[in-house]
């Protein structure tokens, strides 16, 4: 036969959790033409690459991205291509880049800048499916898919308001996640810790999910609460699964803070009553203690309630700087959900500012900044986010790494990056992938190497419905990864992240490489995919 490219003497790990096998793929216009079991006679190909007893699996499937609008400043998105990752999907906690109709996106933009950064250029789209089309135009390197979001939805009907729908918003914004879902998103996400979707009941997360039904697609969810009440922020999640029959996908799983450190078991046996409820439910989570978000989510939900040009005026009256105070000393007492009141502030770090005058500040604890700066850490917060225009990260130190590992281990659990770009990112932007096999698999070998295979690769491919991917077999797409399991590592670090991985050799998507010997070639074959 002939074929575009063969790889030959590899290690196939084929996702499935199956045992590896040697042998060669042979791939053809983008797609895997064969896969052949132990030494093969000469295939005719215009590309070989001598594996040379290395891994070779299905690309890595990132289940949690915000590389929304960095696809467009980055086509290469070569923090991800470089771990493995072959196809992202966008849109998360809520936050999709569409539909946006007849409304301000600069307050849109400006509220999402902590998260998502801002874009390469004007916004050239109105609807998901124009979104999707901009992304093709553009050109990327790896693939990408994208949820509706419901503060998205939200915002086209009721701006920031913290108002309830009426019956005719609702049917409007329902309207909204259905047209996205006729135009190609791969489900619905929420985020109920951030505006405005925080500002929502439960009547109309049900409402907005049930739109899925006949699609059969995922309701993806950043809970409401993932520290003292994220039991009943479970309960929630699983009974809007059970109530409209939809998929269920819960986002970065954690048990965040000490009250809750060692209840994993607890939280796994949730799921499991779920899907004995008949509740389709899977999982995801990142490999590290440390999450990372937009600064603007430790402030009372009142400040971001009438939208950022609001927020900004707030946060510089002296008078509501005395209630955002007020606030969250009342948020330590009461248990109410606020990352800057439990976590302390001595545990969150700013990881990326949009000005030059405050880089200096980045990798500092919000708490360091408030000493070098003879101030309090509400004043510290308050004014960088009025000096950045609310465009300011943080990286958060709040889970423990036996709770990580146990979380690991669950079967339902497949990995994710959930990585914001800018200024001194998470490692995980540049890391995960390499880190789940390096640090758990060759060093504490709580996972064999096809089960973290599988649960990047198949596993998420399930979950999202990525049906052409996550798997080796003869006529699926040919996004692979190779790579030596012996010398595959992260170098990034919560100090040093802007770090490749190494082992790590060679990235195809859809045929083409767009990582060759460890080197980004700058090749765009991916595509925004559609439903």
């Amino acid at each position: 036969m002939r074929a575009e490219t063969v790889i030959k003497d590899a290690r196939i790990i084929d996702g499935t959790g199956a045992p590896w096998f040697r042998g060669a793929i042979a791939i053809n216009r983008g797609k895997i033409e064969e896969i052949h079991r132990g030494k093969i006679s000469q295939i005719d190909a215009d590309t070989e690459i001598d594996a040379e007893g290395m891994a070779v699996c299905p690309g890595f499937i990132d289940t949690h991205s915000h590389s929304d609008l960095q696809l467009f400043s980055d086509p290469t998105l070569a923090p991800k291509i470089r771990q493995g990752i072959t196809t992202e999907v966008l849109g998360q906690d809520g936050f999709s880049m569409a539909p946006l109709y007849d409304i301000e996106t600069d307050a849109w933009e400006t509220h999402l800048s902590g998260i998502a950064g801002r874009p390469d250029g004007e916004w050239t789209w109105e609807s998901l499916g124009e979104y999707l089309e901009a992304i093709d135009d553009h050109g990327i390197a790896p693939n990408v898919a994208t949820l509706v979001g419901h503060g998205t939805v939200r915002f086209n009907v009721l701006g920031f308001s913290d108002t309830a729908p009426t019956e005719d918003d609702l049917g409007q914004m329902a309207d909204l996640v259905t047209e996205a879902l006729e135009e190609g998103a791969f489900g619905f996400s929420t985020g109920l810790v951030y505006t405005p979707a925080r500002y929502s009941d439960t009547g109309e997360v049900r409402e907005l999910a049930a739109q899925l039904a006949p699609y059969g697609r995922p309701f993806v969810a950043h809970i409401r609460n993932e520290r003292r009440q994220i039991w009943e922020a479970l309960d929630e999640f699983v009974d809007i699964g059970a109530e409209t029959g939809v998929p269920l996908h819960l986002s970065h799983f954690k048990l965040a803070g000490p009250d809750q450190q060692g209840k994993v078991r607890r939280a796994e046996s949730i799921f499991e009553a779920a899907r004995e409820r008949g509740v389709d439910l899977t999982v995801e989570q990142y490999p590290y203690t440390a999450g990372s978000t937009t600064l603007t989510n430790v402030l009372p939900p009142w400040v971001q309630a009438e939208g950022p040009e609001q927020t900004l005026s707030y946060l510089q009256d002296d008078d509501a700087r005395g209630k955002i105070r007020r606030d969250i000393s009342k948020w330590r007492i009461d248990g109410w959900e606020n990352r800057g009141a439990y976590t302390g502030w001595e545990n969150i770090e700013v990881t990326n500012v949009a000005s030059e005058a405050n880089q200096s500040v980045e990798g500092k604890s919000i708490a360091t900044i408030a000493t070098d700066r003879n101030t309090d850490p509400v004043s510290v917060v308050c004014d960088l986010l009025v000096k950045e225009e609310l465009e300011v990260g943080m990286l958060l130190h709040q889970l423990t790494e036996s709770d990580v590992r146990e979380v690991l281990t669950n079967e339902r659990v497949n990995i994710a990056t959930d990585g914001l770009f800018g200024g001194r990112p998470h490692p995980r932007v540049f890391g995960t992938y390499p880190k789940i096999l390096s640090r758990y698999v060759r060093e504490a070998n709580i996972l064999t190497l096809e089960e973290a295979i599988r649960k990047m690769t198949s596993l998420p491919a399930r979950a999202m419905g990525l049906e052409t991917k996550g798997v080796l077999r003869p006529g699926l797409d040919a996004d692979l990864v190779v790579f030596d399991p012996a010398t595959i590592d992260t170098n990034a670090t919560y100090n040093s992240p802007h770090q490749f991985p190494t082992g790590i050799h060679h990235v195809m998507v859809n045929g083409s490489f767009v990582v060759r010997d460890s080197v980004v070639t700058g090749a765009r074959p991916g595509a925004a995919l559609t439903k």
